[in-house]
């Protein structure tokens, strides 16, 4: 009988070690892995579904270690969303909120649901409007 190299993550431990491997399998971009990557995002998202792993993670700060995992500088991450780099320093900085076009390509970039940048946070300044207008 054939032992399965894959099964359903029933530790944190096996959790993080599906997340190594899945991140290397993306970083190395061969197709021969590509059926191995849906099924490790398919198991990795049954966990975080289960245990709620990214429901209360704020998107900026995803961005933020995504961006330091990635070596990733604001004048990259502005190339890559094609955004201005004072656009990406606002966004970095709850200054302004993630279009859905920037939330795509977030996506798309770091190999990851959109649900993760789409998110509520709080925005920088957005209490003093709200309070403004209720007045």
């Amino acid at each position: 009988m054939n032992t399965l190299k894959y099964k359903l993550i029933k530790s944190e431990e096996q959790y993080y070690e599906y997340c190594r491997i899945l991140k290397r399998h993306v970083i190395d971009e061969h197709e021969e892995n590509e059926d191995e990557i849906e099924l490790l995002e398919l198991l990795i998202d049954k966990w975080d579904q289960d245990h709620n792993t990214m429901e209360d993670v704020d998107p900026v700060e995803l961005l933020k270690y995504l961006m330091e995992d990635h070596k990733l500088k604001a004048k990259d991450l502005a190339e890559i969303l094609g955004l201005s780099k004072g656009t990406v320093s606002k966004i970095l900085n709850y200054q302004k909120g993630f279009s859905k076009a920037t939330i795509i390509k977030l996506s798309s970039h770091f190999k990851l649901y959109q649900e993760a940048f789409n998110r509520p946070y709080p925005l920088v300044g957005q209490v003093s409007k709200e309070l403004r207008s209720a007045s």
